[in-house]
């Protein structure tokens, strides 16, 4: 009796898991496919409109996507949400930016090794985000 109990337990287990899966593969898909576009579109048609506000469009790798970001000055601070952000570790990689209609070139990083850096960056960067 009571291996048909675990057993059940572990095929319910093994439904969620695989249901939770599903769902995340879907809404990647979904950004990708749909809303990245759409936000891209709405940042090349509108430069001064409210989303190139606070995405602009990075391109890196051949992959070009929507970002949060910050510029101050010579440098352009990004939000990830996203396991996306390990290409810039290391020595990073080279990028191409589109912020309110300009086209910049740069050299994208990410910080690792400051906790308290990063924290103040995205204190300024996503200031509502918890």
């Amino acid at each position: 009796m009571c291996y048909d109990g675990h057993m059940t337990v572990f095929k319910w287990t093994a439904f969620v898991i695989g249901a939770v899966t599903i769902l995340l593969l879907l809404a990647a898909l979904l950004f990708r496919l749909v809303v990245n576009p759409a936000v891209m579109e709405e940042i090349r048609a509108n430069p001064n409109g409210d989303e190139a506000r606070e995405a602009m469009i990075l391109t890196y790798d051949d992959r070009t996507l929507p970002v949060n970001y910050l510029r101050e000055g010579n440098q352009v601070f990004m939000g990830v949400d996203g396991p996306w952000w390990r290409s810039f570790q290391g020595d990073g990689k080279p990028v191409t930016m589109v912020i309110k209609g300009e086209t910049l070139t740069g050299h994208g990083i990410v910080v690792l090794d400051d906790d308290d850096y990063v924290e103040e960056v995205f204190s300024r960067l996503r200031p509502t985000a918890p």
